[in-house]
């Protein structure tokens, strides 16, 4: 295991705890492997019933690292002579398929997943964790997707809809607003919001309740459950369309045009700009 993912058991619970606090947790090629080798293990050990996901810092996750993702679009769209070749649609769906498939083991691992989500939980962030089982957040994390502006869509768009309902999942689609946890816990897009010095312990005293019940009892439930919503959301194929329809989004016209603006500017003055009009995320007025 490398440096993005630490790994700590607490008896029958296994704690996966980001741990890039220093860069907000965004999600990096080492994040993902570390992450998909960490839940694997997590789903093959008989010891573990529980997967607690938890962070260090003062976000969660801040979405993906848009140093290296700009870069590399504005790298490949430079590419000279032969070289260079047209955007390939199923290259692109391999490509952040192994991101966002990565992120779905959450849901689709044997064993109950936990999440305790602080800071921003933006963008990449929700890809990953609004696939967990349960999510507690405490009181200053905020969540929301704002490449729905431009340069992206949710690579699941089956969990806004499962636990948004169709209109609000809608509503904050269509604008890229982000929720406070409080907002988040009242429509059930988490499940509670608490106290930030809380939350940590609610989470854990949380995996550990859940832990008390046999692996068993607790793998028949996750996959009962979790075949419900197989026929009424579909995920494998919300999936597909995800990863499709992101590489639209990257490169359309004015998806081209933000990497073309990240690369003149740098990509932290492209999402001020991309937000200032909405008021949120880094713009919002202290």
């Amino acid at each position: 295991m490398g440096d993005a993912i630490r790994i700590e058991d607490d008896g029958h619970v296994r704690h996966l705890v980001l741990a890039r606090p220093d860069e907000y947790n965004t999600i990096t090629l080492a994040l993902r492997d570390e992450l998909d080798a960490a839940r694997d293990a997590a789903d093959a050990d008989d010891e573990v019933r529980v997967v607690l996901v938890r962070a260090e810092g003062p976000a969660f996750c801040a979405g993906f690292g848009l140093d290296w993702s700009t870069a590399a679009q504005a790298t490949d769209a430079a590419s000279p002579g032969p070289a260079r070749r047209v955007w390939d649609t199923v290259a692109d769906v391999r490509l952040i398929g192994l991101f966002g498939n990565t992120f779905a083991k959450l849901h689709s691992i044997s064993k109950p997943t936990l999440a305790a989500v602080q800071g921003w939980c933006i963008a990449g962030g929700t890809d990953m964790i609004l696939n967990a089982d349960l999510i507690v957040a405490g009181e200053s994390a905020r969540f929301g997707y704002p490449p729905a502006r431009v340069w992206g869509v949710p690579e699941a768009p089956w969990v806004w809809v499962a636990r948004l309902g169709l209109e609000r999942a809608k509503r904050y689609l269509f604008t890229g607003d982000e929720l406070t946890a409080a907002e988040a816990a009242r429509i059930g897009m988490i499940l509670e919001c608490v106290p930030d010095d809380e939350l940590q312990a609610h989470a854990t005293a949380l995996a550990q309740r859940m832990a008390l019940l046999p692996l068993n009892q607790l793998q028949m439930m996750k996959w009962m459950l979790n075949d419900v919503a197989r026929h009424q959301y579909q995920p494998d194929t919300s999936r597909l369309l995800g990863f499709v329809f992101d590489g639209v989004a990257r490169h359309t016209q004015e998806g081209l045009d933000f990497v073309a603006r990240a690369q003149e500017v740098g990509w932290r003055e492209a999402v001020r700009e991309r937000d200032r009009p909405f008021g949120d995320y880094g713009e919002r007025t202290p």
